[in-house]
């Protein structure tokens, strides 16, 4: 069982800068696959970023280039980098463990970019 919190959203201008962070508890952090994912308003929850174990990333085509997912073990917290954000970026970003079949997720932080 993991227990994850998020931190770090609010309200940015475009072009602006914003990090969040994931702070899990409750098991061995460095076991799971991390993921961040955002939900827009009226639609659905689309994964944002990727971490493996190992370190190995990946992005949506919408980010890259822009946001950075980062994970310290040691810290038991996992971290998305976010910059040049834009309007579009909009939502409830939400952190997400996984090991095999077993998904855990927090309860989202609000992420709002004024144009």
């Amino acid at each position: 069982q993991v227990q994850l919190v998020e931190s770090g959203g609010g309200l940015v201008q475009a072009g602006g800068s914003l990090r969040l962070s994931c702070a899990a508890s409750g098991s061995i952090f460095s076991i799971y696959t991390m993921r961040w994912y955002r939900q827009a308003p009226g639609k659905q929850r689309d994964v944002v970023a990727t971490i493996t174990t190992g370190g190995s990333t990946n992005y949506a085509d919408s980010v890259k280039g822009r946001f950075t997912i980062s994970r310290d073990n040691a810290k038991n917290t996992v971290y998305l980098q976010m910059n040049s954000l834009k309007p579009e970026d909009t939502g409830v970003y939400y952190c997400n463990a996984q090991r095999l079949s077993r998904y855990y997720w927090g309860q989202g932080t609000q992420v709002t970019v004024s144009s």
